[in-house]
């Protein structure tokens, strides 16, 4: 069965990646024709959209309503396609998931990480799971590339186990000697990590932002002996700073990737040597949004889109591939600014020029002339990135703002941390609130192994 399945991802990867080549004109073509599959399909099989696009068949996408969180999670049983699927039947099965086990046998099943609280579980068909496994791949050149078979590059995966989490969903389906891959847990002691990943000896290394970033510091001391190739940072902010400081550990081998368990890879930084780097960001050369699988539209609170070149309030996601469970128009709360022009290197697919974050991460706190001034989770990236820390993590409550780091205490002056902290914010014109720093044994993550970085306690 994991034959069959590495077979089908290849499959699939060579057919996405011969739409790189694609003008504007035909990518426009495609995705009008996949929404236009995708919504017939919903209003055939999906009660929910029948009636959630009653009397709008014939509207264009950005007349429809917007799909959230909490409607995916409360009808499920409605939206998705097959009539046999219950949410109670999934969760059952969700809780008995150790390896490449399929729902009815015939659904891999994925759950969001519910940052926002409504955590839900995503089903994908065998063809539909074939295009989540390459899009990961489509730009990783040695997969099923005839070099790649021969050398079979070696891949250490930092990621979760919970085992309905996407990346562990991917392991255990692509489980193979076809595909020499590490796989370690987020959560295990660092020097265990450490450990097994200088005895790996990794081509490819793919981790959360923040892992990468502890596994950089390791580097920089010594004690992890590694020289990957390649680094891919995905699932968190990847910011300049902490850009720079996994570079200053490995060099110009950092390529951030943009998805979700929603529907896998959205968009993957572009690895051209043609292309310019971006002129705000010399670090990087922007993600080309993989425009024949997703719509993203970046929009304001009100949902009005947002221009290229300004950061959007949040994203509405249309998942053109995945009939199983029509997501039409759904929301995230990712902060997107898309480039005002294609990018250099020639593909014609859209350029993603920054993803800073997602409003659940803003900040909100009494303006110094009254009223309530949101503050930006960048304006703590920017300073806690470039710190000698292992990881951090900012908690409000009240007036309090309390940091919480791991690493060697020694390593950074607490006093100068909290002053930049403190100029930082009084620039945001706001009554600057008391911060207090405490010292952790390692960073607060959840259940899907994300660093959960920035959080508000009512």
């Amino acid at each position: 069965m994991t034959y069959r399945t590495i077979l089908e991802m290849m499959h699939a990867l060579r057919r996405l990646r011969a739409r790189e080549r694609w003008t504007r004109s035909q990518i426009e073509a495609y995705q009008a024709q996949a929404l236009a599959d995708l919504r017939k399909d919903a209003y055939a099989h999906s009660p929910f959209y029948r009636e959630f696009h009653a009397n709008l068949a014939e509207r264009p996408l950005q007349e429809l309503p917007i799909l959230t969180k909490s409607m995916l999670h409360d009808h499920f049983d409605e939206i998705v396609s097959d009539r046999a699927v219950r949410l109670a039947d999934v969760t059952a099965h969700v809780q008995k998931v150790r390896g490449a086990e399929r729902f009815l046998g015939r659904y891999i099943v994925n759950a969001t990480s519910g940052t926002t609280g409504h955590a839900s579980y995503i089903l994908y068909n065998r063809a539909e799971w074939a295009t989540v496994l390459a899009s990961f791949s489509r730009f990783e050149r040695h997969v099923g590339s005839i070099a790649g078979a021969i050398r079979r590059p070696r891949m250490a995966i930092v990621g979760s186990s919970t085992p309905w989490h996407i990346s562990a969903r991917i392991g255990a389906t692509v489980h193979s000697a076809l595909l020499p891959i590490l796989r370690l847990d987020v959560g295990e002691p660092i020097d265990e990590i450490v450990g097994q990943l200088n005895e790996w000896q990794p081509d490819i290394l793919a981790s959360y932002a923040s892992m990468a970033g502890i596994l950089a510091n390791e580097q920089a001391s010594g004690r992890l002996q590694i020289s990957p190739r390649r680094i891919v940072c995905a699932a968190e902010v990847l910011s300049t700073t902490l850009r720079q400081r996994i570079q200053a550990a490995w060099g110009e081998v950092v390529f951030n990737q943009y998805g979700a368990s929603e529907g896998g890879t959205f968009a993957v930084e572009c690895e051209s040597p043609y292309a310019d780097p971006h002129p705000s960001h010399p670090h990087t050369r922007g993600l080309h949004l993989f425009e024949d699988l997703f719509i993203l539209e970046v929009v304001d609170h009100q949902n009005q889109p947002t221009p290229p070149g300004q950061y959007g309030d949040k994203v509405l996601l249309t998942v053109l591939f995945n009939h199983t469970q029509p997501l039409i128009r759904y929301e995230l709360s990712d902060s997107v600014r898309m480039a005002a022009a294609p990018c250099s290197c020639g593909r014609s697919l859209a350029l993603i020029d920054d993803v800073q974050g997602r409003d659940e991460e803003v900040l909100r706190f009494p303006g110094d002339e009254g009223g309530t001034v949101a503050v930006h989770p960048m304006v703590f990236y920017r300073i806690l990135d470039a710190t000698a820390i292992g990881s951090w993590q900012v908690v409000q409550q009240g007036g309090q703002l309390t940091l919480r780091l791991s690493g060697e205490r020694q390593a950074i002056d607490e006093q100068a941390l909290v002053n930049r902290l403190q100029r930082a914010l009084t620039q945001q014109h706001i009554v600057l609130p008391s911060i207090d720093i405490q010292w952790v044994e390692s960073g607060a993550r959840g259940v899907t192994g994300k660093a959960a970085r920035i959080r508000s306690r009512p």
